[in-house]
């Protein structure tokens, strides 16, 4: 017996042995396998795709002697910088077709917009899946514009600005060196990178990554996802007036009625343009801009986009060529974190600002108290960041801060409104003044800090929420 039980040892070591290599190979194949997927899923999604080291380069700055960084996160939680850049050209610095930045962007020509920042939306995103919040900055904030530690001083300016005085700045020295789409690539690095710091230093809190779309990256996501659903309170229509010598043009081209509309790629990057003829002029194109965002990310949820690869994929390859992204941000990680984003579960804030100004110069600005905007962002973070996620919700509702119930638009928004799903003749253009209140870049460039008409960011734009989600706006 003992002789057989000193026989069958072995055989049960080595089994086991065998059995755990087997495990251990099994284990080490899926491993590589998902790696490998992974890798190549990765690699698939963003092949083509324009990255930047702007982020990096900000971290870098953070470092620099006397430098003053924002505080750091003390959890995962993750800021987003959306930048919306008003430029009519490609990624290499060539003018996009004339006809189609005339006909289809209604956009003028790629000699108008530089490379000002006419969007910047700060996303925070809590670790834990709770509620996302977004802050929109006017475009006209007069704030301190930061460049990179050696680089020319911006000094005061509009937030819009950073980033076109940075590449301006970045390209006068690197020209001796650098030429065509190479001098392009380094300026705008150099434009990012200014309007990181600035923001970053304007609100006081860290930037982890951003993406970057430029108004032909505007259109084809709307072409990819359109229509867009919108939803106004009252018939709107905001006729293009030509640039001359002595007119300075204006006027987006979109035309819409009360209620729910449809909107193809042109009238959706109008829709989100559009400032003359409105009642708070930029304020009401951010609050149009925040709409444009919660419809989109309501038809993401509804498309299943982050949780299928082939639809993801599908929507990076149309807009390659048009979005610049950091080169640290893992799009697939971020996929998988991204369903409080289209769950319906953000809140848009737009910062506060005191009054209007013209300045000599720097023109019509927003006048802000950084230390309140500061507060503002302090203390809706910490709720975001201190906050469970909620229970899922019955609709796909994203609300802005200055909701509030309000009675119906006149036409009240239903499913069988009608709908404006082609792109309607402008009215004739006329030369009349716009009624757009003084807002920074308004219409009414002769007001001034004692008589401009005041901000009125409080409006309730929200209205009824329609449609899964869409705020009525003006």
């Amino acid at each position: 017996m003992s002789d057989a039980g000193e026989r069958k040892a072995p055989r049960r070591s080595m089994a086991l042995r065998t059995a755990g290599r087997t495990v251990a190979c099994t284990a080490s194949a899926a491993t590589l396998l998902v790696c490998g997927f992974s890798w190549y899923t990765y690699h698939d999604l963003t092949t083509g795709l324009t990255t930047s080291n702007a982020i990096q380069v900000v971290q870098q700055a953070a470092k620099q002697p006397g430098a003053v960084a924002p505080p750091p996160h003390l959890d995962k939680s993750v800021n987003i910088l959306l930048i919306g850049l008003d430029s009519r050209k490609d990624q290499d610095g060539n003018d996009l077709p004339k006809q189609f930045v005339q006909d289809d962007l209604m956009a003028g020509n790629s000699s108008i917009g530089g490379y000002n920042t006419n969007t910047l939306i700060l996303m925070h995103i809590p670790a834990g899946g709770g509620k996302v919040e977004a802050f929109s900055i006017p475009r006209d904030d007069y704030v301190d514009l930061v460049n990179v530690p050696g680089a020319h001083p911006l000094g005061k300016g509009k937030i819009k600005e950073a980033y076109d005085q940075a590449k301006y700045y970045a390209e006068e020295q690197l020209s001796k060196q650098y030429s065509g789409a190479d001098l392009e690539h380094r300026g705008r690095d150099a434009g990012r990178a200014a309007t990181l710091l600035t923001v970053q230093k304007f609100l006081n809190v860290p930037i982890d990554h951003f993406a970057e779309l430029n108004l032909m990256g505007f259109y084809d996501v709307a072409k990819d996802l359109g229509p867009i659903t919108v939803c106004l309170k009252k018939d709107i229509t905001d006729p293009i007036i030509a640039r001359t010598d002595t007119t300075p043009g204006g006027g987006s081209g979109f035309v819409g009625h009360a209620g729910l509309n449809q909107l193809d790629p042109t009238m959706a990057l109008a829709f989100v343009r559009q400032r003359h003829n409105l009642p708070n002029g930029d304020f009401d194109r951010t609050h149009r801009q925040q709409a444009f965002i919660a419809s989109v990310t309501t038809m993401l949820k509804q498309q299943g986009v982050f949780g299928d690869l082939g639809k993801m994929q599908s929507l990076m390859d149309t807009v390659k060529k048009d979005v610049v992204i950091d080169n640290t941000w893992d799009l697939l990680d971020f996929a998988q974190q991204a369903t409080n984003l289209t769950g319906g579960n953000t809140e848009f804030n737009t910062l506060p600002m005191e009054h209007y100004a013209t300045l000599p110069t720097a023109g019509d600005v927003n006048i802000v108290d950084v230390a309140k905007v500061q507060d503002m962002v302090r203390q809706t973070i910490s709720g975001a960041d201190s906050t469970p996620p909620a229970a899922a919700a019955p609709s796909d509702t994203s609300s802005p801060t200055t909701a509030a119930p309000t009675p119906s638009p006149s036409a009240a928004p239903s499913s069988s409104a009608p709908t404006t799903s082609a792109r309607s003749t402008p009215a004739t253009p006329s030369t009349a003044t716009t009624t757009a209140s003084g807002n920074g870049s308004g219409a009414d460039n002769s007001a001034d800090d004692t008589t401009s008409p005041q901000p009125s960011p409080t409006d309730t734009y929200a209205g009824p929420a329609v449609n899964g989600g869409v705020p009525c706006v003006n």
